[in-house]
């Protein structure tokens, strides 16, 4: 007999696909930011020198993130070329993997609509469809974390070795993604599930002592890259000194080291980072996290041992913790969690019973609702997007109208009307985010924009670009030869005979004063992964901009000859 009704079946697997069409929707767009080029960089510079060890970004020795997601993009480079789509495919299969460990552990822990809910919500997190927009390390990670709960889950309620060596596998991976800290919701998901409940023999079974030796198998070829690149080479410059141990990076500075702001890279600590942030980067369901939180706890609290699972809620929180404790923070760290607040979030709403509690959240949701609909229309309005095409406007018509029209065509009301309207808000918010605002945002990141114009107009010429001005988005979308220098006085060892100057306005109108070289094409320039007010609003977006130029530089042009 179905946990729900079978009439509803085809509608959550409708909902699925749409949520996960959704994440795939921003495959195409333009790499944003610094991070994502810059990674994409990297593992083009594997592929391109055939060295899958060591890590280079513009031709310098590169230690801050381990090898993992690396080698995984430099794998799709090899099979499908150096592309957009290419560096992001990896990054949103692992994203589906998570999905579906989500499924697999919601149904374990709960049942199979509470398994489909939880895989709903987890695609239609606002942040992670943006991670798979602006992909770095975090899809990775969210696929390969909660895949190891899932498997150290089995491994102690069936007394399993191979889900033990699975757990232990995906730990490993896991922790070459990000480093040892990656171990932190894995750990405290299991160690508080056991301790509140108070098994203490499970607790302290020999089985973690094998799945610790396990892991620290399973990341041995990150430490030899390591030591290979960096250890056996102290005479290398790395954060301006030399003698610096990528072992001792991997195992203490980037990890401990950025907790305590020890390490060379530094940040500034808030405890209410987290709290905050989660509010818009897990709408559309941010609000209901929060009530569903103060409910689950001041029921549950003195009595943990009835409560149906305290996996998902000792791993978030635990981590979430830490991580607010920690002195360097960013939004997209809160992404290896969202699996697990999918499955809480999930099974609170599967048991929400009481009507004044009811009337809350339906109140509240409604209001999301209208708001997330409300977004794309006062987005578009400020900011008048270049890219526009019927195709998506008639995709955005048919969702309003199923939004609108769910409750006279669709087998439901109550809460599954409140969650599959909150999804459709959502995947509408979304597609019109990824195949209308941001590839339109993309025109103003300069170095991309030179990078298509001199593949097309100067196929196979060489660019030139200062250090202080250095753009990842250049070097990797160019299809020739880049070169960086430390001023314009250094033009004159530019070994080229003709070649493209990439420079900033300053510089590129300096060389055309006194050279009398003509620019061959400017381009407007925001930093793009800081978007603001003043740069989304039309009317003020100008005074926003910066510009970047190509200058075709010939030999008689080169300066100091």
């Amino acid at each position: 007999m179905p946990i729900f009704p079978a009439s509803q079946r085809p509608w959550l697997i409708f909902l699925l696909i749409l949520a996960i069409a959704v994440n795939f929707s921003g495959l195409f767009v333009t790499l944003l930011g610094a991070d994502g080029p810059l990674y994409a960089s990297i593992s083009r510079t594997m592929v391109e020198k055939g060295n899958y060890i060591e890590l280079y970004s513009h031709g310098t020795d590169w230690l801050d993130k381990p090898h993992f997601p690396f080698w995984v993009t430099a794998l799709s480079f090899e099979i499908f070329g150096f592309t957009t789509w290419a560096y992001k495919l990896p990054a949103i299969m692992f994203l589906l993997i998570g999905v579906f460990y989500t499924f697999l552990l919601a149904k374990k822990l709960y049942d199979e609509k509470t398994a489909y809910w939880a895989a709903i919500i987890l695609l239609t997190a606002q942040h992670i469809i943006l991670s798979n927009t602006d992909v770095r390390a975090e899809p990775y990670l969210t696929g390969l974390i909660i895949g190891s709960i899932y498997h150290f889950y089995r491994a102690y309620t069936e007394k399993n070795h191979l889900q033990l060596v699975l757990g232990a596998l995906l730990a490993g991976c896991s922790v070459m993604t990000k480093g040892p800290f990656a171990l932190i919701p894995i750990a405290g998901a299991i160690a508080g599930e056991l301790i509140l409940k108070k098994s203490w023999k499970q607790l302290f079974h020999p089985r973690w002592l094998v799945a610790g030796i396990l892991i620290l198998l399973f990341i041995t070829p990150e430490l030899y890259c390591l030591w290979y690149q960096f250890d056996l080479h102290p005479e290398k410059v790395v954060f301006g000194r030399t003698g610096v141990s990528g072992l001792q990076f991997f195992f203490w500075d980037s990890q401990f080291g950025r907790f305590f702001n020890t390490g060379p890279i530094k940040g500034k600590g808030d405890p209410s980072f987290f709290l905050h942030t989660l509010i818009w980067a897990f709408l559309p369901w941010s609000l209901l996290l929060y009530i569903a939180i103060a409910k689950v706890w001041i029921k549950n609290w003195k009595r943990p041992r009835l409560y149906v699972e305290w996996i998902t809620f000792s791993g978030a929180f635990l981590t979430l913790l830490i991580f607010s404790l920690s002195k360097f923070q960013l939004p997209h760290y809160s992404n290896i969690i969202f699996p697990l607040l999918a499955i809480f979030l999930s099974g609170y709403l599967q048991q929400l019973r009481m009507p004044r509690e009811w009337n809350f959240v339906r109140i509240t949701q409604t209001a999301v609702i209208v708001l997330l609909v409300a977004a794309p229309l006062l987005l578009h309005y400020f900011f008048r997007p270049t890219t526009l095409s019927w195709p998506i406007w008639i995709v955005l018509f048919l969702l309003l109208c199923l939004l609108i029209l769910l409750p006279k065509i669709g087998p439901f009301s109550g809460k599954p009307m409140l969650f599959y309207r909150t999804a459709i808000a959502a995947v509408m918010v979304n597609i019109y985010l990824n195949s209308v605002a941001y590839p339109s945002i993309m025109h103003y990141q300069a170095g991309s924009e030179a990078a298509f114009y001199s593949n097309a107009h100067f196929p196979k010429m060489p660019v030139v670009q200062l250090r202080k001005d250095y753009s990842y988005a250049l070097t990797f979308y160019l299809d020739s030869p880049v070169m960086t220098i430390d001023s314009l006085e250094q033009l004159a060892t530019v070994p080229y005979d003709s070649y493209l100057l990439y420079a900033s306005e300053i510089e590129a109108d300096s060389i055309s004063e006194v050279r009398d070289i003509p620019v061959s094409k400017e381009f407007d320039y925001f930093p793009v992964s800081k978007l603001n007010g003043k740069f989304i609003n039309h009317e003020t977006r100008d005074s926003a901009l910066g510009q970047f130029s190509l200058v075709l530089m010939k030999e008689q042009d080169h300066l100091g000859e």
